[in-house]
């Protein structure tokens, strides 16, 4: 089944050529179906590249979904221009009314900097209080995660002695939980940031519960008891470049950093690296959206408000 975004969203163009079903605005509103709705803040630098990265993982499933996507208003973009956010993005303001089935918070380049300190930091406390009576299912990820679990339950996060960079094994904790159901016993997820979060932190939290885990990259994916607020502190979003890309960007500003673990073969930054996660990010994507989302929102999705 399709996803549908804007006509002339530039990504439409990038699924299209990957086979994946995209549905223009004209055509789902002749269909007599309710499809799912997806709002995305996005707090990337790189917009178009991140939501195109997400799409292409809602637009594989099953399900009809119809995404919105969000900025915030208390930050100033770089990386995108005015005329492209205007066009394509809505505020808190614009969707503070609505309701959704599911909301992802995606990650940002200020992990380094205390939370208090993100200079959006209350306009997104504010959006995470109302997803609770206004989304279904939240998926955080990455810093996003970071972000939610500090502000839900007071998980906070430590600095790491160097960057954490490559691809990682993990391994699910629970043979048939929902998110990981059709997992391998080892799947590999890529993984950049600088800062951590502990597992005897999540342990003392009761509605906490770490679902997959890697030797070298720690708790990655958490969830809470009923499903409505999802945690990933890697990014499975990735493309097979987006590491490379972050790599080259920091030998540009003189970082010197380490060459990304597990990624490059031989580790030399000139070749092509595999890519050995996409499947996986398919299936949990896959995973979240039907167990937790489709299966569980109410029809009506204003009834959200009295779960």
């Amino acid at each position: 089944m399709p996803i549908k975004i804007a006509d002339n969203l530039p990504a439409a163009k990038t699924l299209e050529s990957e086979n994946i079903f995209v549905m223009t605005e004209d055509r789902a509103s002749h269909q007599d179906i309710r499809p799912l709705r997806i709002l995305i803040l996005n707090l990337m630098p790189t917009k178009e590249v991140t939501e195109t990265q997400l799409l292409r993982l809602l637009g594989n499933t099953p399900l009809q979904v119809d995404v919105d996507l969000m900025q915030t208003v208390t930050h100033t973009a770089k990386n995108t221009s005015k005329e492209y956010l205007l066009e394509f993005y809505q505020s808190f303001s614009d969707i503070r009314d609505k309701h959704y089935d599911g909301l992802i918070i995606t990650g940002a380049p200020v992990e380094q900097i205390p939370f208090e300190q993100v200079d959006y930091w209350d306009e997104l406390c504010e959006i995470i209080d109302w997803a609770h009576s206004h989304v279904y299912s939240t998926l955080y990820i990455c810093w996003g995660a970071q972000a939610g679990l500090y502000h839900l339950y007071g998980i906070n996060k430590y600095q790491m002695p160097n960057k954490l960079s490559g691809i990682y094994k993990h391994r699910p904790l629970y043979a048939n939980h929902p998110l990981t159901r059709g997992f391998d016993e080892v799947f590999h997820m890529p993984h950049s940031r600088h800062t951590e979060i502990r597992q005897a932190d999540i342990d003392r939290v009761e509605n906490l519960r770490v679902v997959a885990t890697s030797d070298a990259a720690g708790p990655t994916i958490i969830a809470s008891e009923d499903g409505r607020e999802v945690f990933v502190t890697g990014h499975c979003e990735y493309d097979r470049l987006t590491l490379a890309y972050e790599y080259q960007r920091d030998v540009g500003r003189g970082l010197n950093p380490q060459v990304p673990r597990n990624y490059f073969p031989g580790d030399n930054p000139e070749a092509v690296p595999p890519m050995t996660w996409c499947s996986h990010a398919h299936l949990f994507f896959s995973n979240w959206l039907n167990y937790f989302v489709y299966q569980q929102t109410p029809y009506d999705l204003e009834r959200i408000a009295k779960l």
